[in-house]
């Protein structure tokens, strides 16, 4: 057994952050010591371990639950673990076209500055310009740009 500390230490994953998956359900509550204090097993670790590197690919939440649910299941078809790592491939492969897009837009704009000591500046007028910014939402709700601007 081990308290929350030991186990943060031991799975990489934060105190505070065991908190908030035991609140979740992705990690069953742990036991309490008399005074109170969690504790934890070399199974809850294990769970945490799994929940840290489904997070370091990139699962949402909602997946990583359905992931440890299939993972404790080991009579689930893999077919099922398949097609949610597939689908997660696609959301990857969507975020990645988008961030190349803002990048693209932003080194356009980078290249229309000259960046001397002239107050103009293409990148702050990009930025400004009414129609700059789609619809698209990208993770961190920023917008991504597709229009380039004409500076």
């Amino acid at each position: 057994m081990m308290n929350i500390g030991e186990a943060a230490s031991t799975s990489g994953v934060s105190a505070k952050m065991i908190r908030h998956y035991e609140e979740l359900g992705l990690l069953p509550a742990a036991r309490r010591t008399e005074s109170g204090y969690r504790q934890y097993e070399r199974e809850d670790v294990h769970t945490l371990r799994f929940i840290r590197h489904s997070r370091d690919l990139g699962f949402s939440l909602s997946e990583i639950a359905e992931l440890v649910s299939l993972w404790q299941n080991r009579r689930r078809p893999s077919r099922q673990v398949k097609a949610l790592a597939e689908a997660h491939i696609k959301e990857l492969e969507q975020k990645a076209a988008e961030i190349l897009a803002m990048k693209s837009a932003l080194e356009h704009l980078v290249h229309c500055c000259h960046g001397d000591d002239r107050p103009e500046c293409p990148i702050l007028d990009g930025l400004a310009a009414e129609g700059a910014v789609t619809s698209r939402a990208v993770p961190s709700k920023r917008r991504v740009s597709t229009t380039r601007a004409a500076h």
